[in-house]
């Protein structure tokens, strides 16, 4: 089967339109935490009308389970804090920055729910991890981008991808790599370093299948056991999920502890239902 040239998705992922300014002024704001005019990132964000909708939805969702409702971006600044309102901005601006309505079988849902379920499960898991919740959040929610990306800019390829996978029963990992040659996480590490993510990100993003290879302290190795977890609990509703293995490394790591791990799956599964629908309305 021939496979996608990795030169032709390069050049297709470097072509692609700049993101928000907004969202790549929140980027850049992790290289400057110290420093950061959030006053004026807050205005900036309210200009944008769709984004400041989602992530006022999110903000009083369960996840965060506010006393009173916060009405503008300011306002959620002030009560949820700047990380946490970045960490939702980019978690929208940069999802909504593909469509893959082109893509025969892609079910657009069953991927943003896996991501908001993974993301849950990032933050629910990042205090036994050391980490911190609002970026693990939003690693959580990314880690699938390129597979967004592959099939909004290869539809016809990555329908392939989708009939051998249901064809082969295997993973969306191995039939990406059989079928076009690369695969969704080598294309979020790409994407990743081409719209300058944190570097914490970029790993996440594309080492999440692989931590073994990762750093000690990689977010990698906290996104794998949460990519893990969402798939066993489901979130997509996909039929004949399948629920990767865990790699020992990755959560001995994260200082994986199974009473820890139990007590905190309720949590994640109880705010996924209203987060979930925050983030898809």
């Amino acid at each position: 089967m021939s496979a996608l040239p990795k030169e032709r998705v390069a050049l297709c992922l470097q072509q692609l339109p700049p993101l928000p300014q907004v969202v790549s002024e929140l980027l850049a704001s992790f290289a400057h935490e110290d420093d950061v005019d959030v006053e004026r990132l807050a205005h900036q964000i309210s200009r944008d009308q769709a984004i400041t909708a989602r992530v006022l939805r999110v903000a009083n969702s369960s996840f965060y389970g506010l006393q009173s409702r916060v009405a503008t971006i300011p306002d959620a600044v002030v009560v949820l804090g700047f990380r946490a309102v970045r960490s939702l901005v980019l978690a929208v601006g940069v999802n909504c920055t593909f469509f893959a309505d082109r893509c025969r079988g892609f079910d657009a849902e069953a991927y943003r729910r896996h991501g908001i379920g993974t993301g849950l499960a990032a933050a629910g898991l990042s205090e036994m991890a050391g980490s911190n919740r609002e970026l693990a959040f939003t690693a959580g929610l990314l880690h699938d981008i390129g597979q967004l990306a592959l099939a909004a800019n290869f539809p016809m390829e990555y329908t392939k991808v989708l009939d051998y996978r249901a064809s082969k029963d295997c993973s969306s990992l191995a039939s990406e790599r059989d079928v076009m040659g690369t695969d969704h996480a080598q294309v979020g590490g790409m994407l990743a370093e081409i719209w300058h993510f944190p570097e914490s990100l970029r790993q996440a993003l594309a080492g999440h299948h692989e931590p073994g290879r990762a750093a000690d302290d990689s977010l990698a190795n906290l996104i794998h056991i949460a990519d893990a977890t969402a798939h066993a609990l489901e979130f997509s509703h996909q039929p004949g999920e399948m629920v990767m293995p865990l790699d020992p490394v990755a959560w001995q790591r994260i200082g994986g502890d199974w009473q820890v791990f139990r007590s905190v799956l309720p949590q994640i599964e109880a705010n996924f239902a209203e987060t979930c629908h925050s983030l898809l309305s």
